[in-house]
């Protein structure tokens, strides 16, 4: 059985007590204020309320930190090697269309370096968490990436590109190449899941372009601690900032990459 830090402790609890009016709010999402915020992306009244609750938790153990939160400013904290990365609701789409596929994600960013991470799921109760060197978890439970080598047997997460998202004929060219070799293509909407999933096996491999931190931060460290292989779509490393993410396994990482860049070259 695992052993979570007093630092885990406090991420645990934050995302817990943030998602209790969150769960109720989901249960009731046609009333839900909503605004545009842009295209296919929405902002609602739970996203601010979830992003405000979790500052408060996380800001009354460690008052020092900064924040970089999809739904607020980028604040530097009086200890300015240290901010949290959150993302309230990973997955709004979803949430608001009462899809239950959402999630809250918490990273911890010490120096450049993501060393901690939390994703959760509030509908389904699964927390996926993760601290440098110690392992990844789903609950209590220890994770491990999928043992898979031919990508035959594998199942890949993806985000397809929708209205307000780029080069849509490069990813089509990489999801014709990737679908004709594997078992299945699954498109969650949450990429913080999608890289939990990695991490827990039931994914083989995800890639997605065009991400944002705080959609990505705890799940890259989640997928690395379980022992995925990370790099951008092009084989580089340190996705967090560029937004392009390519983890699997190792087999099934380096097929991936290949495939993908074949794909390029042809389209």
């Amino acid at each position: 059985m695992s052993r979570t830090s007093p630092l885990m402790n406090v991420m645990q609890l934050a995302v817990r007590k943030a998602s209790r009016r969150l769960v109720r709010d989901f249960g009731e999402v046609e009333n839900l204020q909503v605004s545009r915020k842009g295209p296919g992306d929405f902002v609602t009244a739970a996203d601010v309320r979830t992003d405000q609750k979790l500052r408060e938790s996380l800001a009354q153990s460690r008052p020092t930190f900064g924040f970089l939160t999809e739904e607020g400013e980028d604040i530097v904290g009086e200890d300015a090697t240290r901010r949290w990365i959150i993302d309230p609701i990973d997955g709004t789409t979803n949430f608001m269309h009462g899809i239950p596929m959402f999630s809250i994600s918490i990273a911890l960013e010490e120096q450049g370096e993501v060393t901690a991470g939390l994703v959760y799921a509030p509908v389904s109760d699964e927390m996926f968490w993760a601290e440098k060197g110690q392992g990844a978890y789903l609950n209590d439970r220890r994770l491990r990436v999928s043992s898979r080598r031919n990508m035959g047997d594998a199942v890949i997460g993806t985000g397809i590109p929708h209205l307000g998202r780029a080069d849509n004929p490069g990813y089509m060219a990489e999801l014709s190449a990737i679908s004709a070799e594997c078992a299945g293509i699954r498109r969650m909407g949450s990429a913080a899941l999608d890289l939990a999933y990695v991490a827990a096996g039931r994914f083989d491999g995800f890639w997605e372009t065009g991400l944002s931190p705080w959609d990505i931060a705890a799940g890259l460290l989640l997928a690395r601690e379980a022992g995925a292989m990370v790099s951008r779509t092009d084989g580089g490393s340190d996705p967090l900032y560029t937004g392009d993410v390519l983890a699997a396994n190792e087999a099934i990482h380096g097929r991936m990459l290949r495939l993908m860049r074949q794909a390029r070259r042809e389209q």
